[in-house]
Order: C-alpha cells, then sequence, then structure tokens
C-alpha cells in the first residue's frame, strides 16, 4: 500500500485535514431548507408559508411575510386543521407585522384571536399591549403589560412600559387611577410555571444550537486556515474546537498536522495516541504518529507505525 497522498521520502506535504490536493472552491449555494423545515403540526405546504413568511419577516418585509401568514391561515381553514397552537402561532406572526406597518386596529384583533386559542400566550400579549399603548388606550395596555409579566418578570420592555404608562395614566385620571383600570386577570400558577420551565428548556436549546455552531465554524476556519498553510492559526482553532468537543478523533488527527509542521513532533505523537484511543484502526493518526517518532528521531517507530497501516 502506498503511504499517505503528499508525503515524499517521509516528508508530510499535506496541507488540509482530508489530505490531497487543494480543490478550488465552488460559490455558495443559497440556501432555501430552512423552508422545508417542520412546523409544528402544519401539512408541509403550509409549514413552507409559515417559514417563507419568517424569513420575509427577519429580513424587514413586513407586508410580503403578511401575505404569506395569511394565506397558512387560509390554507388551516381550507384543509380542517385544528391545531391550536399552530394558529396561535399564525395569527400572532401576522399582527407582528400590522404592529411593524403601523396598523394598531388590526394587529389586536388577530391577538384576540392568537389569545381565544391559547389564553395568556406572552406574544400576542405583549403585541397587543403595544398595539393599545400606540392607539393611547393606556390602560387596556397596562393590563397586558401587567400580565405579561406575570408570565415573565424578565421582559424589560414591559417593565418599561408599565413605569411609562404609570405617569402617563396618573396625568390622566389622576390619584384614583388604579380604580379606574380593567380589571387584571390572574394567570394561573400551574401555567405561569409551565411557562418558565419552557422558557428555561428553550433558553438551553438555544445556548446548545450556539455551541454547535460556534464549533462547526472553529473547525471550518481550522480547515480553511490549513488549505493556506497557516498552521499555528489553524491549532489554535483545533484546540478551542476540543475544548467543546474532545472526543472528536479527526480534531486531534487535524491538530497532530498542524504540530508536525510546526516540528512540535511529541505534541503531535500525543495527538495521535490520543486519537488512537478514540478509534484504534484510524490510519492516518498511526501515519501521522510514524512522521512524528520520526521527526523524534526513534529509528523503528516509523516503521512499526507504517507497517500498521499496510496492515489495516
Amino acid at each position: 500500500m502506498a503511504p499517505e497522498k503528499g508525503a515524499v521520502n517521509g516528508t508530510q506535504r499535506e496541507n488540509s485535514p482530508a489530505g490531497g490536493q487543494e480543490k478550488k472552491e465552488d460559490s455558495p449555494a443559497v440556501d432555501t431548507s430552512y423552508l422545508d423545515a417542520p412546523a409544528g403540526a402544519l401539512p408541509p405546504h403550509l409549514a413552507r408559508l409559515k417559514n417563507e413568511g419568517n424569513h420575509l419577516f427577519k429580513h424587514g418585509q413586513f407586508g410580503d411575510a403578511l401575505e404569506k401568514y395569511t394565506q397558512a391561515i387560509e390554507g388551516c381553514a381550507e384543509a380542517g386543521i385544528d391545531s391550536p397552537e399552530d394558529l396561535c402561532i399564525l395569527y400572532s406572526n401576522r399582527a407582528a407585522c400590522y404592529l411593524k406597518e403601523g396598523n394598531s386596529t388590526d394587529c389586536i384583533q388577530d391577538c384576540n384571536k392568537a389569545l381565544e386559542l391559547q389564553p395568556y400566550s406572552l406574544k400576542p400579549l405583549l403585541r397587543r399591549a403595544m398595539a393599545y399603548e400606540s392607539l393611547e388606550r393606556y390602560r387596556k395596555a397596562y393590563v397586558d403589560y401587567k400580565t405579561v409579566l406575570q408570565l415573565d418578570t424578565g421582559i424589560q420592555a414591559a417593565h418599561d412600559s408599565i413605569h411609562r404608562l404609570t405617569k402617563m395614566l396618573i396625568e390622566q385620571d389622576g390619584p384614583e387611577w388604579r380604580q379606574k383600570l380593567p380589571e387584571i386577570p390572574v394567570v394561573p400558577l400551574s401555567l405561569a410555571n409551565s411557562f418558565r420551565n419552557t422558557q428555561t428548556e428553550n433558553h438551553s436549546h438555544h445556548l446548545s444550537r450556539r455551541k454547535e455552531a460556534h464549533f462547526t465554524l472553529l473547525k471550518q476556519e481550522g480547515n480553511s486556515l490549513v488549505k493556506k498553510g497557516h498552521f499555528q492559526e489553524a491549532l489554535e482553532k483545533y484546540s478551542e474546537c476540543l475544548a467543546i468537543k474532545p472526543d472528536e478523533c479527526a480534531l486531534h488527527t487535524n491538530r497532530a498536522i498542524c504540530l508536525l509542521k510546526l516540528n512540535r513532533f511529541e505534541e503531535a505523537r500525543q495527538d495521535c495516541d490520543s486519537a488512537l484511543q478514540l478509534e484504534p484502526n484510524n490510519k492516518k493518526a498511526f501515519y501521522r504518529r510514524a512522521l512524528a517518532f520520526k521527526g523524534l528521531q526513534v529509528p523503528a517507530r516509523p516503521l512499526i507505525n507504517l507497517f500498521l497501516v499496510i496492515l489495516r
């Protein structure tokens, strides 16, 4: 069996973790996979409309997003979809579009529909409060903000709005302003606790996704730096990756490339040993360990490791 491509007379020339020749990168294709992501219990064609709406909203195209949400809502009615949670989200999302466009009246109507489907749903409550405030219906806005804070005390915008509205209501209604408020509903304790637990789970999931995305970016940056021959910088990227996922074999063999190029043979050997503990038959680890032994001038070890590569 021939030695790994890129090695000449025992001198390593591999400049990428995968070995072989560098390929020209194609222009990145536009990723539209998000459009086909699942969306609750919605069938695929309605989920796609919702996902399109979300994408348009994030890019400030509120009118177009509103159209997509409307199509999804109408599609649910036509298909006889009975999913209060999904419909609540669609109405709430469309309400956000109305709010962004300054149409507070329609925003309130959609929030009302959302809250009929899912009472005490936070986003419709918050959006309705903002719409009421924009229409100078301060008492109703105050009540909704207070309800929001029963669900989540950490929403600073609601705290700020309560502070602002209190001043306005005192000016408007005088010292007895509290007596003129509509009744503030009491959110059931079980519902408030359930919401907080969900928020905690969502936060943990969000952190996990961010950590995974950071790991992927670091690994890609490391691979790119190796291809450019920037081995010290690549080594640092792989080290950061290993701090996140110490049991990923490829990271040890990739970092070993950098260490070999930097003539840090003992550390390269250690990385290869770590890789072989994770994957005992990993040929790259055997081969790179052979190069490390050669750099350390251990006479028999490079040959033994190369035999092991061939046998495997």
